[in-house]
């Protein structure tokens, strides 16, 4: 808040109150947002280069579209310039979810009508929140989302639902029950395939430039 009250003049509205955990927190944003597209960046993550909400606001442009999302890369957490991980991802097709596929959720905006409609994150999920919102947007509604081939955000590692075995297991059962809740046909092989879906995010690397570095 130090640092927050330092910019004070350049930011709309400030709060700092207890919450029931980050999306709890998130969903508040949601209701005191007053622009037309809504997205989150957390404390500790940035934005890979200068430029990167111009390619939204160009995603937006066409008015058929109510979401967007991007690829992303995983920095280590004392050495934001060295990249662990890489998450490539792609144009959203139908049925994806249910091989445990879902968009960076840092490089996925909204626009606020889609959350008047269908609602925020889903506080039963404490981990896996922004899999059940960007799965039921997705998959249950059929919102239209567009994949920006560019890495948008540069995110530390050490986040809740990663930072031990026990909570990626907790995890990917919240995932698990988030696809039950809306009834994908998935069995418990789902977290598992879940889990390996992730094994080719430690060996790619992002083409030249695609990092923004």
């Amino acid at each position: 808040m130090e640092i927050v009250n330092r910019h004070r003049d350049g930011l709309g509205i400030v709060v700092s109150a207890p919450d029931n955990g980050i999306y709890d927190a998130m969903n508040k944003g949601i209701a005191l947002a007053s622009g037309d597209v809504i997205g989150f960046l957390n404390s500790d993550d940035c934005f890979a280069g200068p430029g990167e909400l111009e390619f939204v606001a160009q995603a937006f442009e066409d008015p058929a579209v109510d979401a967007c999302h991007a690829d992303l890369v995983y920095v280590a957490e004392r050495d934001p310039g060295r990249v662990v991980r890489y998450w490539k991802s792609a144009e959203y097709r139908y049925g994806q979810f249910r091989t445990g596929w879902m968009p960076a959720h840092p490089t996925f905006y909204v626009r606020r009508s889609v959350y008047q409609k269908f609602g925020g994150f889903d506080l039963q999920f404490r981990l896996q929140a922004d899999f059940e919102l960007t799965m039921r947007l997705l998959e249950v509604h059929r919102i239209r989302s567009v994949h920006i081939p560019r890495v948008l955000v540069r995110m530390r590692v050490g986040g809740a639902t990663n930072n031990s075995l026990v909570n990626i297991l907790k995890g990917n059962f919240e995932a698990y029950r988030a696809c039950l809740k809306h009834g994908l046909p998935v069995t418990p092989f789902f977290m598992l395939r879940k889990i390996m879906s992730r094994i080719p995010q430690f060996l790619a690397t992002p083409p030249r430039g695609r990092d923004n570095s």
